[in-house]
């Protein structure tokens, strides 16, 4: 079997569609690197791209990628919902089959580096990648954002893994890094009023003492007029989609707020919708085996 791995950078853009597709067409260029979707949001101002392929052709499109946004975005007049320190905000190298954590790191290290000389981006690496035990988490390296990154960065114990340890005006900072598949799901309220959103982010994420695996804030959706509790869950199988969105109904309750809908970004795995069907359908002893798509695939 080859050696699969999966890119998805981040890219702080969400609005501009040529500036989307140029930078989208960067993976198209390369042989071996198989574009699997994007998708961008206009209140986040955010674009995610996700891609597979063997370790060198992902490695080439993750560069030309952020090569491209270096050229076409500019962070001096970037204004969105979600937190972002950088046009090309995220890099996450992802293990899919035949190959390691390890080699993720690796791959991650040699992509920062590239990024970080030759396109004069501060480069920090994360998760599994990180250098330090404090830029583990990704909140903790993005904190601050865009805005606060010009006096954090001279800080010696925020000094970058590569690249000037000056804030890039144009492009800002880049993380770059190797993790385990995550979910971005966003639940969604009958509300335009934002605080609450963030009390029950604040209560449904691990750092509030909520869900181990999940990352959460509050979001507002100008176009909708309604805020949304916007999350990251890291680990599936440990903390699942159906007990963040219950969670999340649970708490806005306590507000009188309803819950309107939900939302995927980027792909997910299969069984993780599936174990929502078991939940709320109350299915016992179900087998993947039972997907009729996934017997015609075999």
């Amino acid at each position: 079997m080859a050696k699969l791995v999966e890119c998805v950078p981040n890219f702080s853009e969400g609005r501009d569609n040529n500036i989307i597709e140029a930078i989208v067409e960067e993976v198209r260029k390369v042989k071996g690197a198989k574009l699997l979707d994007y998708s961008s949001d206009e209140d986040h101002n955010r674009t995610v791209v996700t891609f597979i392929g063997s370790p060198e052709p992902i490695k080439e499109a993750a560069f030309n990628l952020a090569k491209k946004a270096a050229e076409l975005i500019d962070m001096t007049t970037h204004q969105g919902g979600h937190p972002r320190m950088g046009a090309t905000d995220v890099v996450p190298f992802i293990p899919i089959s035949d190959i390691t954590m390890a080699e993720c790191v690796q791959l991650a290290r040699e992509v920062g580096q590239k990024m970080g000389e030759e396109l004069n981006i501060p480069i920090y690496f994360y998760e599994e990648a990180a250098t330090k035990p404090d830029r583990k988490n990704l909140a903790d390296v993005r904190k601050g954002q865009y805005e606060g990154f010009f006096e954090k960065i001279k800080d010696d114990n925020w000094k970058p893994d590569f690249g000037p340890q000056e804030m890039n005006a144009k492009s800002g900072a880049t993380a770059v890094g190797a993790r385990v598949p995550l979910i971005a799901y966003n639940v969604n309220l009958g509300t335009h009023d934002i605080e609450i959103a963030n009390q029950i982010a604040k209560k449904v994420r691990f750092l509030g003492g909520g869900l181990r695996y999940a990352k959460g804030m509050g979001v507002k959706l100008e176009e909708r007029n309604i805020v949304q509790v916007s999350m990251n869950l890291v680990n599936y199988e440990k903390t699942a989609i159906y007990t963040a969105f219950e969670m999340v109904k649970m708490e806005a309750k306590r507000y009188g707020v309803p819950v309107i809908g939900s939302e995927v970004i980027g792909l997910v795995p299969m069984k993780s919708l599936i174990d929502c069907a078991e939940y709320y359908l109350q299915i016992e002893n179900f087998s993947m085996d039972q997907i009729l798509e996934k017997r015609i695939v075999e």
